[in-house]
């Protein structure tokens, strides 16, 4: 292990940490582990995700908004931008397998997720955090280009099931 891949800044004056003019708060894993897995456990994973979704929607398009304008970035660098940006973080590596704006559809292959690697129990999706984070990226990307449509994002295989690697599938949501 090296320095930080990207440059994080600490002010003297406040002690808050930023990347890229981002506030950031640097935590040990387990805190936020055990804090999602408290949070699951007493509202019930149907609510929390749904709490998880909408928050990870907001948080991908605000953060996909503010690196466009700093690095100069459109369409789907932004995107492949996003996914490097996160894991460089910790989160997991992200892969990009599949993007079309256009259709609105992609695929994502995740190794080491920071939930895979803290699972504890009988084997499950543990992954669904990151739903929110694919769908707003990509519909950052859309807005941009034009296009609109709610996407949806399901973890097709988990690691935590024992896949060799957790993916996600993006596409267009369904109306109900």
């Amino acid at each position: 292990m090296g320095k930080p891949a990207v440059p994080i800044e600490v002010d003297d004056g406040t002690g808050v940490w930023s990347v890229d003019g981002l506030a950031m708060i640097l935590m040990p894993r387990h805190f936020f582990v055990n804090f999602h897995r408290a949070m699951e456990e007493g509202i019930g994973r149907a609510r929390y995700d749904a709490f998880l979704f909408d928050a990870g929607y907001r948080s991908a398009w605000t953060w996909c908004e503010k690196e466009a304008a700093t690095h100069g970035l459109d369409g789907v660098a932004v995107f492949h931008h996003y996914m490097k940006r996160l894991s460089q973080r910790g989160w997991a590596q992200f892969d990009v397998q599949a993007l079309n704006p256009q259709a609105g559809t992609g695929r994502v292959r995740v190794d080491h997720s920071v939930f895979v690697l803290a699972h504890e129990g009988p084997p499950a999706k543990v992954c669904h955090m990151f739903r929110g984070w694919f769908c707003g990226a990509l519909e950052y990307v859309r807005d941009q280009a034009g296009l609109c449509g709610r996407l949806d994002a399901s973890e097709t295989q988990c690691a935590a099931e024992g896949a060799v690697h957790c993916s996600f599938e993006i596409g267009p949501a369904r109306v109900s």
